[in-house]
């Protein structure tokens, strides 16, 4: 892109959506702000309306900022999501899904009815076109990149939507936020959920879910050879690795291992039995290369603070664009159903998709649906 275009940025209030906004301004961009309201009283037909919000008091920096309420949207599609996947044993992430089903799809909304060109966000992310396709890529920042979150995206999407801040440090993006006036840029980073009260998960359940800690106490807890040897409060209040508040003593150090949603029941043991050799993931994605339809060698994460590991994928469905077996050369730990599994060639992703199966050649943490 060398002119100057329209574009609509995603503001959350915080330093990078700001900053990313303001640098925007200086490339000589036309800016509309969107603040996406997802917490506020649902309604039922979102429409944009104008805000106050200004994230500095520079006049260079003074462009409209509409709001656009999906609280709605996000309640269904967000947290209804979280509260699915737990109940069915799962870990959810409900941020990466966020990004698809309501950031971007407000974007895109936003684009639509004022005529814009592109969206923008502050994620810490690359997009590179190459052979006529946008490719998405880390960003430059090892400590910040977020293109974990970021695998859902199409090419569409992608081709659409700049990451101002992909080529920048969090420590340059605050010298920056500082410059243009920014008031958030002293801002602390949140790394809660936006909707769960001080980051306790399990509290939050027992809360919004009526009646779920009766429906679920009192479970057993077995070990490997499914000997039980203690009882718990309930599987969704369980994770993958969790180690403490186990309430059992064996001895040595054990670890969840398998959650049975089924039969209220969780599997423990030791550092080992968290290994994970091979994976089964569904509802793949493939952004840097077309659907596969053979195997390929390529490096994956599982989580957003996972390392890049060196793995075989094998697609299963016809065209590759459903499911793929993942082989790891050397084992993973703590690996959980419901989290996504996202494909690298160096910094750019090829695709993900959510893990369904962990060891499916044992059964182990064998999801179905």
């Amino acid at each position: 892109m060398t002119s100057p275009q329209h574009v609509i940025i995603g503001l959350s209030g915080g330093v990078d959506s700001s900053t990313a906004a303001c640098l925007l301004v200086r490339q000589g961009h036309r800016v509309t702000g969107l603040n996406i309201r997802v917490l506020d009283t649902p309604v039922d037909a979102p429409v944009l309306a104008p805000s106050a919000m200004r994230v500095s008091d520079s006049e260079e920096f003074d462009f409209p900022v509409f709001t656009l309420n999906l609280s709605e949207k996000f309640a269904r599609d967000v947290i209804g999501y979280f509260h699915d996947d737990y109940l069915a044993g799962r870990t959810p992430n409900p941020c990466m899904v966020c990004n698809k089903t309501v950031k971007w799809f407000g974007l895109f909304e936003a684009m639509r009815l004022l005529g814009a060109d592109f969206v923008a966000t502050g994620h810490y992310a690359r997009t590179e076109s190459r052979d006529g396709v946008t490719r998405l890529r880390k960003g430059v920042d090892p400590e910040k990149d977020q293109s974990y979150f970021l695998w859902m995206l199409s090419r569409a999407e992608l081709a659409q939507t700049l990451f101002p801040l992909g080529g920048y440090t969090k420590p340059e993006v605050r010298e920056l936020a500082r410059s243009f006036g920014v008031h958030a840029a002293e801002k602390k980073e949140s790394q809660e959920i936006c909707f769960v009260p001080h980051d306790d998960y399990c509290a939050y359940l027992a809360g919004a879910i009526p009646g779920l800690e009766a429906r679920v106490a009192g479970g057993e807890i077995v070990d490997q050879a499914g000997k039980v040897i203690g009882h718990h409060r309930g599987y969704p209040f369980y994770t993958i690795g969790q180690r403490r508040g186990l309430g059992v003593a064996t001895g040595e150090p054990v670890y969840v291992t398998e959650i049975d949603a089924a039969h209220n029941r969780i599997r423990v043991g030791g550092k080992a039995d968290l290994e994970c050799r091979s994976l089964i993931a569904s509802g793949m994605n493939w952004i840097g290369v077309a659907a596969p339809d053979a195997p390929f060698d390529a490096e994956a994460r599982i989580r957003y603070r996972d390392r890049q590991s060196a793995c075989a994928v094998e697609p299963l469905a016809g065209n590759g664009s459903d499911r793929a077996r993942v082989t790891f050369r050397e084992p993973k730990l703590g690996v959980a159903c419901g989290q996504a599994v996202v494909f690298y060639d160096g910094d750019e992703v090829l695709g993900g998709g959510t893990i369904t199966e962990v060891n499916p050649e044992t059964q182990n943490q064998k999801i179905l649906g």
